[in-house]
């Protein structure tokens, strides 16, 4: 089995929060990985306009999700750490080691992270007092939102036969922050594949146990 590349001793250390869907891509991971119970969360608030020197002492940027593995080695990222619990669990289970569906695979987690990204600066856009919002910014995010939704439509029978892995976990914690944050999209309609898939993922005991809730 291919060893980690730090120690992590007894346990690891999350910055974590029941909103975050990047924290919660990592804990899913987890679930499928079998590690979940190595990871101590750590309530942590990262607002955009306020720094938390808590979690600046481990990630200087003050953003969630980041790691802090048993030697003090911090890694942030939700990507990254992902892949860590990935080889700390032998490697090649949530993303393919080499080849073609390596590269699928980290391209559908871009994609679906990208879109995370995206729904984060429209929702502070749009909460934004109405003067103050850039409508061309509000008029761009949407369109920008609709064309990835309607790639991943088109890729939903991919998602369904393909091996469980990150570029699913990306994707479905993706659909859920819309349910969470954007339900007046109704984000299925028009897209019956990829909101078939989307119930199966919500299904996964791993999704179960990180629901995202307002807490």
């Amino acid at each position: 089995m291919k060893r980690p590349a730090f120690s992590t001793g007894e346990s690891m250390k999350l910055h974590w929060s029941p909103r975050s869907p990047f924290v919660r891509k990592v804990m899913v991971a987890a679930h499928e990985l079998g590690l979940a119970e190595k990871i101590e969360c750590v309530r942590s608030v990262a607002a955009m306009s306020k720094p938390n020197a808590a979690i600046m002492l481990d990630n200087p940027l003050s953003k969630i999700p980041a790691l802090v593995l048993g030697d003090g080695t911090v890694l942030v990222d939700s990507a990254v750490i992902v892949e860590y619990l990935d080889s700390l669990a032998g490697g090649g289970q949530l993303i393919a080691p080499a080849g073609r569906q390596r590269w699928l695979v980290l391209s559908r987690q871009a994609l679906a992270d990208g879109l995370l990204d995206l729904l984060v600066l429209w929702r502070n856009e749009r909460d934004k007092p109405a003067g103050r919002q850039t409508h061309e910014w509000l008029d761009a995010f949407a369109v920008k939102a609709a064309a990835t939704l309607d790639r991943l439509e088109a890729e939903a029978a991919a998602l369904e036969s393909e091996p469980f892995g990150i570029g699913h976990i990306a994707v479905g914690c993706a659909l859920s922050y819309l349910d969470f944050r954007f339900a007046d999209l109704a984000w299925r309609e028009g897209r019956p594949r990829l909101a078939a898939w989307q119930a199966t993922f919500a299904a996964r005991p791993s999704a179960r146990a990180t629901e995202i809730v307002d807490g």
